[in-house]
């Protein structure tokens, strides 16, 4: 295809990574109060309560707004990027800071979405890359904050990578198929023997179903690469956080987001680095 139909293909595909960002910056934030709201209501049917006849919250309702004054967010002040240059990152009617993560995860997402278009082009991979990363960006996002990994994400982000896979997508079905199993069974074993040899709990069942999903998606035969990478990522960053904040070893530190980058570099670059360490093993 030639040069600039990618790029203009890239250039469309950025545009719509800024506004979709702009909407998982209201699914990080809102995602895990609806979960808690869900507890409390799971609860309080154990307990034989009345459940509370509050409208909950969802994606689309409230309409946004600002946090310290209440004041409902305009279309004006709502635009992907541009919104937080105009009002100097501040709230327009209380001047409270706005968080810088707003704009990075639009632009993040809009370099990854206009980057995955210009990589596979016009084809089904470059859809399912688009969706792969936007679900990754959220649940990066949200193990950080939370520290969990939402099933409402990885249950269908792991049936939509055996879907793309049914026509060979990005790896052949069977491929996939087992990829998932081996996915999930792969850390659930860590897990387990970490528990059985220390009493402790390792990591959160959301990374197991986070592996399987990239497993789904990519095939088994990229989770070494992916379980490498996701290792050595977290291992450095964990040293560093440790360093720079003094924090105990104790301190529990997120391997969703580790997992999610480890599978964004397999899904552009996972044959080459695969071919790479055989050739190095070999």
């Amino acid at each position: 295809m030639p040069f600039d139909s990618l790029g203009g293909l890239a250039a469309v595909a950025g545009l719509l990574g800024l506004c979709v960002g702009s909407f998982l910056n209201v699914v990080i934030h809102r995602l895990p109060k609806m979960m808690e709201e869900e507890w409390q209501a799971q609860c309080a049917e154990l307990r034989g309560e009345t459940p509370s006849t509050v409208a909950s919250l969802t994606l689309a309702r409230p309409r946004s707004r600002c946090p310290s004054c209440g004041h409902q967010i305009t279309a004006r002040e709502n635009i992907p990027l541009l919104s937080y240059l105009f009002l100097r990152g501040k709230c327009s009617n209380c001047a409270t800071p706005i968080s810088p993560r707003y704009p990075i995860v639009e632009a993040v997402t809009a370099l990854l979405s206009a980057y995955a278009a210009w990589h596979f082009g016009p084809t089904l991979q470059a859809v399912g890359a688009l969706l792969l990363i936007w679900a990754l960006i959220a649940l990066t996002v949200i193990d950080f904050d939370t520290q969990l990994l939402p099933d409402s994400i990885t249950l269908p982000l792991l049936w939509a990578g055996l879907a793309f896979n049914l026509v060979n997508t990005y790896a052949d079905l069977s491929s996939a198929v087992i990829g998932a199993m081996i996915g999930y069974l792969s850390l659930w074993s860590v897990f387990w023997l970490f528990k059985l040899a220390t009493g402790k709990e390792g990591m959160g069942y959301g990374d197991f179903k986070l592996l399987a999903a990239l497993g789904a998606w990519l095939g088994w035969q990229m989770l070494p690469a992916i379980i490498l990478l996701s290792s050595v990522v977290g291992a450095g960053i964990g040293i560093a956080m440790i360093a720079a904040t003094r924090q105990g070893r104790n301190t529990p530190i997120p391997f969703g987001p580790y997992l999610a980058t480890a599978g964004l570099i397999a899904l552009f670059w996972g044959p080459q680095l695969t071919r790479s360490y055989l050739g190095l093993m070999g």
